[in-house]
């Protein structure tokens, strides 16, 4: 089984009504070469400006990327160019990060490749440390990449601290 490092930036919050702009990904072993970034064209006429200003893109930029139908069915196959066994999506935020990628995978390839569920960072730390109230104290855990929304460098950051949890004591699958 693989840990897939997932982080999207959208236009809007839910899929369908707005569109996902970007995506990264990463593989969770030690070197955190093996990425994915896609950029996917407006699937809808509507937009929020202040969230696709986190993006730093424009709409005009935005209207120029990639027909997603092409983008998820890259994905998916580095995704099983890359993994071993099952892959398991893991984010800091599955709530948001989950939803544009299953909706994107069901409408464009009708299956997504990470199934039906994600694990969520803060989760898995709070778990660790046996603490509910540590919500966000894994970010400040051994993240070299700086988190500047660009979703490949969010999710290798993401997956830097699921490393540094590692050598905490967290069993991760084996690389």
């Amino acid at each position: 089984m693989s840990y897939i490092v997932v982080d999207v930036e959208a236009d809007g919050a839910i899929p369908h009504k707005y569109s996902m702009v970007c995506f990264g990904a990463v593989i969770v072993e030690p070197t955190l070469t093996k990425t994915f970034y896609g950029k996917t064209k407006p699937i809808s006429n509507e937009w929020v400006a202040d969230a696709l200003a986190v993006s730093g893109f424009s709409r005009e930029e935005h209207e120029k990327f990639d027909d997603p139908k092409n983008v998820m069915e890259n994905f998916a196959e580095w995704i099983a160019k890359n993994s071993k066994g099952n892959p398991t999506f893991i984010s800091d935020n599955p709530a948001f990060d989950w939803q544009w990628i299953n909706y994107y995978f069901h409408t464009y390839l009708g299956k997504n490749p990470f199934g039906f569920s994600a694990r969520r960072i803060g989760d898995l730390y709070c778990g660790m440390k046996m603490d509910t109230g540590l919500n966000s104290e894994w970010k400040r855990l051994h993240r070299k990449t700086i988190h500047d929304h660009n979703p490949v460098n969010d999710a290798k950051g993401n997956a830097e601290a699921l490393l540094a949890m590692k050598k905490m004591g967290l069993k991760l699958p084996t690389y």
